[in-house]
């Protein structure tokens, strides 16, 4: 059943109801995903006999393939159709998923969470590029927040579902995404109408794809296992790595229609920009997993305890990120992404008391909130600025690549970060070793938080951020805000899509 392409919803109709719950369940999938999984690796890695570089890879898996095709798959939506390219990853999601709840061992757990990263990488932008083409005007940006805020509060639910699903067997966590999945094609198909975008590109940035998931690839597969020892293989695989990132740069600066417009980073304060973003989401790809296993393995914690551990984070960024907007466009981003991560790197070194015993409401409670405050002041002024930097016909470009940097930031941390602080092979199942490698990653991380505010405070400009075209101040910047909950695991890369109103 095809549905038409209406000249625009409005939300408070029965249509436009119907595309907002397809979309925020298609993305609640790929975001419940990314919030248990992380709950669960301490019982995967004691099921399977698995090393601390299996479970390594049980994350980097579905990340590397994430982070490689996220931007081909917005690419593709906007080609062949959003709604067709969206359910293609729902279900392409779905069937890894499925693989994922059924693997016998570690290496076919690994290999299906590849296969998910891959339908992610299709559903994921799909989501929020259906939002922007099928509503218009002010009716876009109250979707867009409707969508964030239910994804929101998914978020926070995810924990609790997590962790009560790792109690019972951590194999649900994978197979709920499966009655889902079937609950979002069945309303897709009856009720999300077709768009494409008449000015996409008429071809694909394939060698750019190849070269970027190349790249991404061996230097994965290569810190990973320098993190054990030396060999010629890693370092072969190491060269390999950073000559194709290499190719990709100089194929994207050639092509006619690159992934990534080379123009973005012409200005500055992009730059900067996505730096200070490569650093402060390299930190939280590392906490995110670090804690939770060190508060299971080292402080005795349940998967339910443990999983819940980080809703403060989700709670403060829902109530204050799109406060923290509106002060950046007051004041400008310069301040709030300077004195964020410094607060947030705070929150880290008191996450280094976390230990033997440890209470939830003396110990892990109070570096939470100091945390979580830090991300609510950085986050939202983090994306305004991207977005800010570029111009409007590429303002979807610029939160595209914000996203692949972000995502590969997660990814690089976790291949490198537990090999420098000591925690490899059998390490994660003694609480003694684990508890020492854990302690060393929580400065890892805050020191990269301090360089994010040294960056900020060099190079983002002082000056007041301008609302988008056509919106009163402040509305812009409570949409972006929302925009993105690193804990929930929802980025989204196009923010203003090519046929804006």
């Amino acid at each position: 059943m095809t549905v038409p392409a209406p000249e625009g919803l409005r939300l408070r109709t029965p249509a436009g109801r119907w595309v907002l719950l397809t979309t925020v369940l298609g993305s609640g999938m790929a975001m419940l995903d990314g919030t248990v999984v992380n709950v669960a690796l301490e019982r995967i890695g004691r099921d399977f006999g698995a090393g601390f570089t299996g479970l390594q890879w049980t994350v980097n898996a579905y990340t590397l393939t994430l982070a490689s095709l996220i931007l081909l798959g917005g690419s593709l939506g906007d080609r062949f159709g959003r709604k067709r390219v969206f359910l293609i990853g729902v279900v392409w999601f779905a069937l890894a998923s499925l693989a994922c709840g059924l693997a016998p061992n570690i290496e076919t757990l690994i290999a299906a969470r590849a296969l998910q990263g891959v339908g992610g990488a299709l559903l994921t932008p799909g989501s929020l590029a259906i939002l922007s083409a099928s509503f218009h005007g002010r009716d876009r940006g109250a979707a867009i927040g409707a969508w964030s805020g239910l994804g929101g509060i998914a978020g926070a639910v995810g924990p609790f579902l997590g962790g009560w699903l790792v109690g019972i067997d951590w194999r649900l966590v994978f197979l709920l995404n499966l009655p889902l999945a079937v609950l979002v094609v069945v309303v897709a198909v009856r009720h999300v109408p077709e768009t494409r975008d008449p000015s996409a590109a008429p071809h694909l940035d394939v060698a750019g794809t190849v070269l970027g998931a190349v790249g991404l690839g061996a230097l994965t597969w290569s810190l990973t296992g320098l993190g054990s020892g030396t060999s010629p293989a890693l370092v072969v695989g190491l060269v390999v790595g950073v000559a194709a990132l290499g190719a990709f740069v100089l194929v994207e600066r050639r092509s006619g229609h690159p992934l990534v417009p080379p123009e973005l980073f012409a200005d500055r304060v992009f730059t900067a920009a996505n730096v200070a973003t490569l650093l402060i989401y390299a930190a939280l790809g590392t906490v995110f997993v670090m804690l939770v296993l060190n508060l299971q393995i080292v402080s005795g914690f349940s998967p339910l305890q443990a999983g819940t551990s980080l809703l403060p984070v989700t709670v403060l960024m829902l109530l204050f990120s799109a406060r923290a907007g509106a002060l950046a466009q007051r004041i400008g981003a310069r301040i709030p992404m300077t004195v964020g991560p410094l607060v947030s790197a705070c929150g880290l070194l008191l996450m280094g008391r976390i230990g033997p015993g440890a209470s939830w409401l003396t110990d892990v409670a109070p570096a939470v909130v100091v945390f979580g405050a830090g991300l609510s002041l950085t986050v939202a002024p983090l994306t305004a600025t991207v977005l800010d930097a570029a111009s409007d016909r590429h303002a979807g470009a610029a939160s595209g690549v914000n996203n692949a940097v972000a995502r590969a930031a997660g990814l690089l941390a976790v291949a490198v970060v537990p090999g420098v602080a000591g925690i490899t092979g059998d390490a994660y199942t003694d609480p003694v070793a684990f508890e020492a490698g854990y302690r060393v990653t929580v400065v890892i991380g805050a020191a990269l938080l301090v360089l994010a505010a040294l960056v900020a405070f060099l190079f983002v400009r002082t000056g007041r951020t301008p609302a988008p075209a056509g919106e009163p101040d402040g509305v812009g910047d409570e949409r972006v805000a929302l925009e993105r909950c690193p804990h929930c695991g929802i980025t989204s890369p196009q923010m203003y899509p090519s046929d804006r109103s």
